[in-house]
């Protein structure tokens, strides 16, 4: 019975964890920036632009990721100056959502949540040009969202009943 019971907690906390509202993504050392830095500067020596910017959005997200205030403000300063820049709109919708990381990572969680939509409606506006030509991926796309909806609820109802049990 003890082992039941072990379990049954052990599950209510990784779900409880899972939805909490702490910050799960990555965090970037110092050391992996500094590798980021030398791409960068190694990629002005005659390189393509599509690898410079590739080498560009890898040191943005590095930097935004660091643990370290200035690096986050020197990643959103670059990411706001490219994001004009944007030559497709995957590319547009990553510097959108490292941006959001940023501004999130800051504390500015208002402008977060801003692009964070702006970055949704990329991505809605790709996969409705994408449902022009497969129309299977709007079915998925509406479908997936629907099942994804059930789940969440099923599993929060089940964590619910168990955490009110144990309580």
């Amino acid at each position: 019975m003890w082992v039941v019971k072990r379990s049954i907690r052990n599950l209510c906390d990784s779900v409880t964890g899972f939805f909490s509202s702490g910050d799960h993504m990555p965090w970037c050392d110092p050391n992996t920036i500094a590798g980021c830095e030398r791409e960068v500067s190694e990629a002005a020596n005659g390189v393509s632009d599509e690898l410079k910017s590739e080498r560009i959005i890898r040191l943005s997200w590095a930097l935004v990721h660091s643990k370290q205030p200035e690096d986050m403000q020197h990643g959103i300063a670059m990411l706001e100056a490219s994001l004009a820049n944007s030559g497709s709109p995957l590319q547009k919708r990553e510097k959108l959502y490292l941006l959001a990381v940023g501004y999130y990572r800051s504390g500015e969680y208002r402008r977060s949540r801003q692009l964070a939509e702006q970055c949704l409606e990329v991505f809605f506006s790709l996969s409705c040009i994408l449902s022009e030509f497969v129309p299977s991926i709007a079915i998925f796309f509406s479908d997936g969202l629907i099942g994804i909806g059930i789940t969440a609820t099923v599993v929060g109802l089940v964590a619910g009943g168990i955490a009110a049990s144990l309580g």
